[in-house]
């Protein structure tokens, strides 16, 4: 018998590796997604104290604040990246080098 679990097939270790792969290459979308579910259980939770507040505006600004925590979250992946990539790398671009001769 193999090591492997008879219920994972190989799709399954793709999917996996695909996630990891997204994961090392943009951790604050991970970030961002984490706050979208948080908002959800949030809100989910503040749904029953809502006061008279009708379930259509209580959903929309739910949703507002649910949108503005993933784009907020993956802005500051964005400014991150441009930081590391322009300010805080100090090493001569190749692609410059090869723009000036």
């Amino acid at each position: 018998m193999s090591s492997k679990s008879l219920f994972e097939t190989e799709d399954d270790v793709a999917q996996a590796n695909k996630f990891a792969n997204k994961a090392k290459d943009s951790p604050f979308m991970l970030i961002g997604i984490a706050g979208f579910v948080a908002a959800g259980l949030i809100g989910a939770y503040k749904y029953k104290n809502r006061g008279t507040m009708s379930t259509s505006v209580f959903l929309m600004q739910l949703r507002v604040a649910a949108q503005g925590t993933v784009v907020g979250c993956l802005t500051v992946g964005l400014g991150y990246q441009m930081a590391k990539e322009y300010l805080f790398d100090k090493a001569p671009k190749e692609n410059l080098k090869s723009l000036t001769n």
